[in-house]
Formats: structure tokens, sequence, C-alpha cells
């Protein structure tokens, strides 16, 4: 039953992905959104968390923003009621859909959490690596989305890199420690 809810979770968040009304384009599925799931999974066992709960949070942690651009300043928040009435509607069980609405809610580097569940913490660093693995997705946010110019954009998509980087944890640093760096001399 879990996989055949996970399969029409991530058909629903890819068909949102590929709507019009997605102010971040269809790439946000194939350079965030699947790359936040593979990296959930990686770090997973590392963090002790539940691997299923990662990945429903992963696959919904960004839902609100795509679906409407109005949410995106505030998806963090959004994102969790978008996740409940999706997970509810397929009759998902409740303490597993709280877990992921709580996951979803503390995964943003821009926000001050005080306590992030084993769940959270994975996904907040599987989203941070997504930011610094694909930061030609950071770029194209700063200049086609946010119509920034080039420095401007420059000064923006480092800021987001250093703040994804502090968020991880030293272990998933290590991981994608070149990748920062190359980011970096780049920018």
């Amino acid at each position: 039953m879990t996989e055949t809810i996970r399969n029409k979770i991530a058909q629903i968040v890819e068909q949102a992905c590929a709507a019009d009304t997605n102010i971040f384009g269809y790439d946000i599925w194939t350079h965030h959104i699947l790359q936040v799931v593979q990296n959930g999974k990686q770090l997973a066992p590392s963090f002790d968390a539940d691997l299923e709960i990662v990945e429903f949070a992963a696959l919904l942690h960004d839902y609100a923003s795509i679906k409407d651009k109005a949410l995106y300043a505030d998806h963090h928040i959004h994102s969790p009621i978008e996740a409940e009435k999706l997970l509810k509607g397929f009759g998902y069980p409740e303490e597993k859909t709280e877990a992921v609405k709580k996951a979803i809610a503390t995964h943003r580097a821009s926000v001050v959490v005080e306590h992030r569940s084993a769940e959270g913490a994975c996904l907040a660093n599987a989203d941070a690596m997504s930011h610094i693995e694909q930061a030609p997705s950071l770029l194209y946010l700063a200049y086609v989305h946010h119509g920034m110019g080039i420095d401007e954009g420059r000064v923006w998509v480092k800021g987001k890199l250093q703040r994804s980087w502090q968020k991880l944890r030293e272990d998933v640093q290590d991981i994608v420690r070149e990748a920062y760096e190359a980011a970096l001399i780049v920018l």
C-alpha cells in the first residue's frame, strides 16, 4: 500500500511541476525534488531516520510553492498542509502523516527551528545537498525566476549555497565538499 501511495504522490508532484503555473519550471522535478529524494534515501541510515517518512517529506517539501507561487516565501508552512491533504486522501496513517509534516516544516535553512526530528534533520540535509549539487538550478532561480542581474544573482546564489552548507552536518559536508568548493570558485 505504501508503495502505491508513494507512486501516486510522486505522480501528483511531477504533474504539478509540469504545470504552466509552476514558476520554477519542470526542471524543479528533475533537478531538485528527485535529487532531494535520492539524497534522503542515502542519508536516512546515518540519521537513524525512517526512510518512508523521509521519502514522502522529500517528495512534498516544496509542493505548496510549486502549486502556487504566492506560497513560495512560506512554503515550509504551507507544504505540510498540502502534504496532509494528499496523504489523508490516500488513507496514509495519521501518525506517519504528522511525522512527514514535521519534517517538511523544519527543512529550510533560512528558518531557525528549535528541534528537528531525525527525519526533519535528514530532509534538511538532503535539501541543502541538492542546492549544492544542483547549483545551476539556483542560478536559474536567481536569474530567471527572480530576474536578478549578474552581480545580484551571484551574491544571492553564493549566499544560498553558504546557508545550505551551514545547515549540513559535518559528515554530510564531507560528501559534497568538492561540489561546494567548485561552486564557490565559479561564483
